[in-house]
């Protein structure tokens, strides 16, 4: 393992952080994906080799290819695990953030996957995609983040029928609740949109967005450790026969099952009701 490469983009904090040191630990060297200085000296370590990359931008995902392919040491996979949270209703999100959040979430993913994949089919590595429950269930206000993971699960299905012959596997991991940053940035921003509606949309959502904004809290804090994502993260990575997906948190299975089982519309009771409690008193009085 100390002779191959894996790539992890979002390394900065949280699970990309987490899985590029227990990915390190196990032996192999890390590139991990930072966008800023601070973050490439807090994420260095044995193992762990920082490299600037903010996969929307097109001059960084060659530059990472070309450090892979300059590597003598196989690339056994890439962890595409970047991404935002942008959390509003369909109606109130101007469509300038709709587009941004899928320029992250799912183009930035699929251009490194295809900058890296000549790598990967030389190594007959494995990509691994981080989803989301979003990814099998939108939850009001996740309109643009649940599109744009639904979407990474589409793409993660024809990549994966594509080149399994070519001896690449690809594996999709779908995190539920998980205590990092990302929720309290999400609910920022969820907050800040919140406040650049107008009158009647406001009196329309505004109490659903704040029990989105505590259902996000309550779920984050009763969420598994970045530690723990890592380590299903690693076992994907390194598992001889992955399975096609794995969810992170005992949510996220549940969720999973519930997708699966029952209708739409008792589903979306069950989601109503589950929100019911988290609305602000005065809405529901």
């Amino acid at each position: 393992m100390a002779q191959k490469l894996i790539v992890v983009t979002g390394a900065s904090t949280g699970m990309g952080a987490s899985a590029a040191r227990e990915l390190a630990r196990q032996g192999f060297h890390v590139l991990a994906g930072v966008r800023r200085d601070r973050d490439a000296d807090a994420i260095r370590t044995t193992g762990v080799e920082p490299i600037m990359l903010d996969i929307t931008e097109p001059e960084q995902v060659r530059a990472l290819a070309a450090r892979v392919t300059d590597d003598p040491r196989p690339l056994h996979a890439l962890v595409n695990n970047a991404g935002i949270q942008v959390n509003a209703p369909v109606e109130a999100l101007p469509m300038a953030q709709w587009r941004w959040v899928f320029e992250v979430n799912l183009f930035g993913h699929i251009a490194v996957t295809q900058a890296l994949l000549p790598a990967l089919l030389h190594g007959r590595g494995r990509v691994i995609n981080i989803s989301s429950i979003g990814g099998k269930a939108a939850m009001p206000t996740y309109g643009a983040y649940a599109g744009a993971k639904f979407a990474l699960e589409a793409v993660s299905d024809a990549l994966r029928r594509e080149i399994a012959p070519l001896g690449v596997q690809v594996v999709v991991i779908e995190p539920g609740g998980v205590r990092t940053e990302m929720a309290a940035r999400g609910i920022a921003t969820a907050n800040r949109l919140a406040a650049q509606m107008t009158p009647e949309q406001d009196r329309r959502y505004g109490s659903l967005v704040q029990a989105t904004n505590t259902l996000m809290a309550t779920g984050t804090a009763s969420g598994v450790t970045a530690d723990a994502a890592a380590r299903v993260i690693a076992k994907a990575v390194t598992t001889r026969k992955p399975r096609t997906r794995y969810t992170i948190g005992r949510d996220a299975a549940l969720i999973t099952r519930l997708t699966r089982i029952l209708p739409d519309r008792t589903l979306d009771r069950v989601i109503a009701a589950n929100l019911r409690r988290h609305h602000p008193k005065s809405a529901t009085a």
